[in-house]
């Protein structure tokens, strides 16, 4: 970046809600890169662990943040908890005077409750509804309560991060609730905010990352993401994974792009917005999982 350069998200206001790891931080990052500023939410912080019991914190993202040349703002917030989420906009409320120019919503934590390869009579119906709640309310819940502060403006970019970008069965009954639900809502959002007589410059789309390099799918491998190619000997398929960065930068250009209402409702995938957006991934690739056959 020049000294003259402005980075193009320059005095925008992001909330990353679930900013904690995987999409949700490297969407952080990306966003501070491009020089926003963004509350970065999750449950876990230096102090508090959320059930999932990972290292990593909500205090991290925003380091990383300020790192990457924004400012990064962690407030810890339960999603599910509609008084917490209130609380946090009345905070964006007073601190940016009501600005708020993009919301993430990614908040997921149901790799724990994920039981693969049992039938739905077969699963904990409890651990189910949890992630439905968590998932897929927590998603409505805030962007109720953001959306506001949107409309006061008159613009915004509401993001859903999903898996996957069609209507094909994931593979387990609750997951493919989610995930499919996640896209729905962010069609379903558009339909609301073109329902209004006052149009608004707001829009609502669903992302999806390809074969995602997590650091939860690094640990499960062993390797780090220094050594993330010595995992491709356990599964080939992960020679074509992602960082969750690439992503972010997907997120990134598509807050700065001012014709981003072309995609209003879509499910857009990293692989198919790389190309249209000429993005490559952190270590210089740009993996298109979208060509890619897996190997059975």
């Amino acid at each position: 970046m020049t000294p003259n350069h402005t980075p193009p998200l320059h005095g925008q206001v992001a909330l990353v809600a679930g900013a904690t790891r995987g999409c949700g931080r490297g969407i952080a990052v990306e966003l501070g890169a491009a020089g926003a500023t963004v509350y970065c939410t999750g449950r876990t912080t230096r102090t508090q662990q959320s059930p999932m019991n990972r290292p990593e914190t909500i205090e991290e993202t925003a380091e990383l943040v300020d790192a990457a040349g924004g400012s990064g703002i962690a407030v810890q917030v339960d999603h599910t908890e509609p008084a917490q989420v209130e609380s946090l906009m009345a905070r964006i409320q007073r601190d940016q005077g009501g600005r708020l120019d993009i919301l993430v919503n990614d908040v997921w934590g149901g790799d724990d409750l994920t039981a693969w390869g049992r039938r739905f009579w077969e699963l904990s119906l409890e651990n189910g509804l949890r992630m439905l709640r968590q998932a897929i309310h927590s998603h409505i819940i805030t962007s109720r309560y953001a959306l506001p502060l949107m409309l006061e403006r008159g613009a915004g970019l509401i993001v859903e991060v999903t898996d996957g970008n069609n209507l094909n069965y994931r593979g387990h009954f609750y997951y493919d609730l989610v995930k499919t639900s996640v896209m729905r809502l962010a069609l379903a959002l558009d339909q609301e905010l073109r329902k209004d007589s006052q149009p608004t410059r707001i829009t609502a789309l669903a992302v999806t990352p390809g074969y995602l390099r997590s650091e939860a799918m690094l640990d499960g491998f062993g390797v780090t993401e220094l050594t993330w190619r010595d995992a491709i000997e356990q599964d080939v398929d992960f020679a074509v994974s992602e960082t969750p960065r690439l992503l972010g930068r997907v997120v990134a250009a598509l807050a700065a792009d001012p014709d981003v209402a072309r995609y209003a409702g879509q499910a857009l995938a990293s692989w198919d917005m790389a190309k249209v957006y000429e993005i490559d991934d952190v270590d210089g690739r740009r993996p298109d999982w979208g060509s890619y056959t897996p190997v059975n």
